[in-house]
């Protein structure tokens, strides 16, 4: 026998969706305005004291002053290599944590960092490499070449997430092992590398932006076109398979997207951690395992995330500068093992 629903009842049931989407939108739209503002903050406070004054003249008349210099070539670059990283990697630590169904996935765990890192040492130290725009492609080239690798050594096209893993484990002690050897035995590539391997945006330019910038599109791109994909995976192959997933193609599509993503946010800025790592954990809590919106909030919190580091790095030692990559491992190491040790962790 049939029981019909109140009407009252299935209003409400139909209304709670809508309510949830409203919610959700509306906090991202806070999040870009908190985006903003830190976006301002970036260009306008730095390691040198600069009245705000100075810092509406650089940005909107330029008449070649120190200060004026500073704002323009300095300070705007760096934030808008800061956004574009950060969105790299808010985006790739999304994606790696659903295709390996690993809540602690990170850049690292598929060898893209030490990849990157070992192309820019040999670099250095068999071709002579020197400036930041040499190191760009390098890293990205090895970055590339890691991932395609840990992709067949992980099984190929019947690559599991737990294969992906420990393939890309396997690949990334062996890169550091070769980093290590070839830095103990030239001082030069050890002098030269040490500043990249900390993670910073203080030597950002123009030019490093616009050379990142087309594989940040790309891969951002192909991240948020994997939201649902990638759900229908979170439920099983065989299930994903039911609804009409090719998980093959997402696989190579994730794997694509992580290449790009933190192949060139690696290059740019050296290795930063904990970005990709926390923020997605962060927006479960707020959004659930929606991966369309986990996507979504990871894009734009990643970057307040890595800005805001960034600022308190110049302020806090001032006249001096504290890198991003200290910073974000200062403050990711305690928020992450509080979020570990909460009752109810987000789940993947």
């Amino acid at each position: 026998m049939l029981v019909e629903s109140p009407p009252e009842q299935s209003a409400a049931q139909a209304v709670a969706p809508r309510t949830r989407h409203g919610a959700r939108a509306a906090g991202l739209l806070a999040a870009l305005a908190v985006l903003a503002l830190v976006a301002v903050a970036s260009i306008a406070v730095g390691a040198k004291a600069m009245p705000l004054g100075e810092v509406w003249h650089g940005l909107f008349h330029f008449t070649g002053t120190t200060s004026d210099v500073v704002v323009r070539d300095l300070r705007i670059p760096r934030t808008l290599l800061g956004v574009m990283v950060g969105i790299g990697l808010g985006l790739s630590g999304a994606v790696m944590q659903a295709l390996t169904r690993n809540p602690l996935a990170e850049p690292g765990i598929l060898g893209v960092n030490a990849g990157a890192a070992a192309a820019v040492v040999s670099a250095i130290s068999f071709f002579g490499a020197s400036s930041l725009d040499a190191f760009v492609w390098w890293a990205f080239l090895g970055a590339a070449l890691v991932s395609v690798l840990v992709y067949v050594l992980g099984g190929s096209r019947s690559a599991t997430p737990v294969r992906l893993a420990l393939a890309g484990t396997a690949a990334s002690a062996a890169l550091v092992g070769y980093i290590n050897a070839v830095q103990l035995m030239d001082s030069k590539a050890l002098d030269k590398l040490r500043f990249w391997t900390v993670g910073s945006l203080a030597s950002a330019t123009m030019d490093t932006v616009t050379q990142v910038a087309p594989f940040l599109l790309a891969g951002a791109v192909l991240a948020l076109a994997l939201g649902r994909p990638l759900n229908a995976m979170a439920l099983g192959d065989d299930t994903a398979r039911a609804l009409g997933a090719h998980l093959t193609r997402t696989r190579i599509a994730a794997m694509v997207a992580i290449t790009l993503l933190c192949g060139a946010a690696t290059a740019a800025c050296g290795p930063i951690v904990f970005v990709g790592l926390m923020i997605p954990h962060l927006v479960r809590i707020i959004t659930g395992p929606d991966m369309r919106w986990v996507l979504a909030y990871s894009a734009v919190l990643s970057p307040v995330l890595l800005l805001g580091a960034d600022v308190a790095g110049r302020v806090v030692t001032r006249p001096g500068e504290l890198q991003v990559g200290i910073v974000t491992a200062l403050l990711g190491g305690p928020v992450f093992i509080y979020l570990v040790r909460r009752k109810r962790m987000a789940q993947l």
